[in-house]
């Protein structure tokens, strides 16, 4: 495959970037979008330039690293597929194909396709834990869980924070990455002690981050790799005014 590359080239976070125009030939249909931008990394070092930077790490859908908008859409859009798992067979023969980092102000970036997601870090910071007692290992069956909660917090802890929610969404909110994260320990048992400080720690971080509101266009779950449902965002919206209750109550 012979393609043409329009990628996003930016030095700092406070540079001026602008769009530079690659052409790539004899692509296998078979590689991997992030093996096609390593070939082209080789070219470009053989021939003297700057590669281009682009975050990744497992390269097999699970760590959530692999953050580039692809023709406008945030991991090129095929449903429940992360950039690595783009596979070039995606795209024609003599394709442009535009690649650019995710666009939030939450998210600035910090060179080429490289973006800062320390937001996120920030809310699994604020309350992404649970109590737990020291000493030797809890038996696995002293806290009974039914099989729909554990299967709901499952899905719920598949958020692999890739932020492509935050970088489709209009109002680049993050209520789907911080609803999945607080739904996911909200749901289980070990995680009720801490349910209304960790849901309104949680959600003030997020506004602290910078990360706009949710109006609930649904680009979010769509642009979603894991496929995380809108569910979780009405859950942490019950849970956080439930929390504000107490809250004013106990005052």
């Amino acid at each position: 495959m012979n393609l043409k590359l329009k990628i996003w080239r930016q030095d700092e976070t406070s540079g001026a970037g602008r769009f530079k125009d690659y052409e790539i030939r004899d692509v296998s249909p078979d590689s991997s979008f992030l093996e096609m931008l390593d070939l082209l990394n080789e070219k470009l070092v053989e021939a003297g330039e700057s590669p281009v930077a682009f975050d990744s790490d497992c390269r097999e859908g699970v760590c959530g690293m692999c953050s580039l908008t692809i023709n406008g859409v945030p991991h090129g859009g095929h449903r429940g597929t992360t950039t690595c798992q783009l596979h070039m067979r995606s795209f024609n023969d003599g394709d442009t194909i535009t690649i650019e980092p995710f666009r939030a102000n939450a998210f600035p970036v910090l060179r080429d396709l490289v973006v800062d997601r320390g937001g996120f870090d920030e809310i699994i910071q604020a309350g992404g834990f649970i109590t737990c007692r020291t000493g030797s290992s809890q038996d696995a069956n002293e806290v009974p869980i039914p099989k729909p909660v554990a299967d709901d917090a499952f899905d719920f802890a598949a958020c692999i924070g890739c932020g492509a929610c935050v970088a489709a969404c209009k109002n680049a909110s993050a209520m789907l990455f911080t609803g999945a994260k607080v739904a996911h320990l909200n749901t289980l048992p070990q995680g009720k002690a801490e349910k209304d400080r960790r849901t309104l720690a949680m959600v003030a971080k997020m506004d602290d981050a910078g990360f706009g509101n949710c109006r609930n266009y649904g680009e979010c779950s769509a642009a979603c790799p894991k496929e995380i449902p809108l569910d979780v965002i009405a859950k942490m919206n019950r849970d956080y005014a439930v929390a504000s209750v107490k809250g004013i109550i106990g005052k």
